[in-house]
């Protein structure tokens, strides 16, 4: 994996992460914002995201927290991989859209702490992710 420098533009980092493509060709994840330690992720919910209730399947929603959980921890950063994730689901996405929020709560040398929230576009507190994050030498 390379590295994205802070200062780079967001059209740089969505060209870089359009290579995690089951986030962003099967799931449709796209990046909305990006620095250093913050992203702001999002995707459409369509029928490929629904289980067999109707609602938004977990492992989508996973998808789009970890997705902007990578953004957040390589930019401006080594190399980093997430080493322990946990996700919290609080509601059922009610909104057409889904929108995960990352934030870096501590940014070590060696290992990083963020928390990752995510809502729908009516404002449903769908489920909140942490995770420790590991930074290759």
């Amino acid at each position: 994996m390379g590295t994205l420098d802070e200062g780079c533009s967001l059209e740089e980092v969505q060209a870089f992460f359009a290579h995690d493509r089951f986030a962003t060709e099967a799931c449709g994840c796209e990046v909305l914002e990006a620095a250093r330690g913050h992203a702001r992720c999002a995707f459409t919910v369509g029928p490929q995201h629904m289980n067999a209730q109707g609602n938004v399947m977990g492992g989508a929603i996973f998808t789009l927290a970890d997705f902007a959980l990578a953004v957040a921890c390589n930019v401006g950063e080594k190399p980093t991989m997430s080493v322990q994730s946990s996700i919290e689901y609080y509601n059922v996405a009610r909104g057409a859209r889904l929108i995960a929020t990352a934030e870096a709560d501590k940014s070590g040398r060696s290992l990083g702490f963020y928390t990752v929230d995510i809502t729908d576009d009516v404002g449903t507190k769908v489920a909140r992710m942490t995770a420790t994050c590991f930074r290759r030498a």
